[in-house]
């Protein structure tokens, strides 16, 4: 099994930005920590991260994972390019936040690439990627 872990906008910053929703490690520790995770449940794992809608619709697109765990950062709330992306593709994606987005500012509460997703793990920090991964390999 093969998945990939797209990150969006911001998440790049993730251990220097906001540390009291976000954490301290950054991205690529916490890439790593997935890596093991995956490789001790025999998955290969890929990442991914941009800032750039458009390059985040290709990789979605481009994709020959077997899933896709997407954590589209603000996109999340409004891009419905990234909605469609997802719609056009047969992968099954899993959206992943680190905070839970249903307690901060309203504007976070919609998502609208939720409907097009096979689901949604939210307020885990960065356990929401492990547990996203797990509806695939457990």
């Amino acid at each position: 099994m093969k998945l990939l872990f797209i990150n969006g906008v911001n998440l790049n910053m993730t251990g220097k930005r906001e540390k009291s929703v976000y954490g301290s490690e950054t991205l690529a520790e916490i890439d790593a920590e997935i890596a093991g995770f995956c490789e001790a449940h025999g998955a290969e794992c890929e990442f991914f991260q941009s800032n750039l809608e458009g390059e985040i619709c290709t990789r979605i697109q481009q994709s020959d994972a077997d899933g896709i765990i997407l954590n589209a950062g603000a996109f999340t709330h409004y891009s419905y390019a990234i909605r469609d992306a997802i719609a056009s593709v047969q992968t099954p994606v899993v959206e992943v936040h680190m905070s839970n987005v249903a307690a901060r500012e309203e504007f976070r509460h919609t998502s609208v690439i939720a409907p097009v997703c096979r689901g949604s793990v939210v307020g885990f920090g960065k356990m929401s990627y492990i547990l996203a991964a797990g509806s695939f390999l457990l």
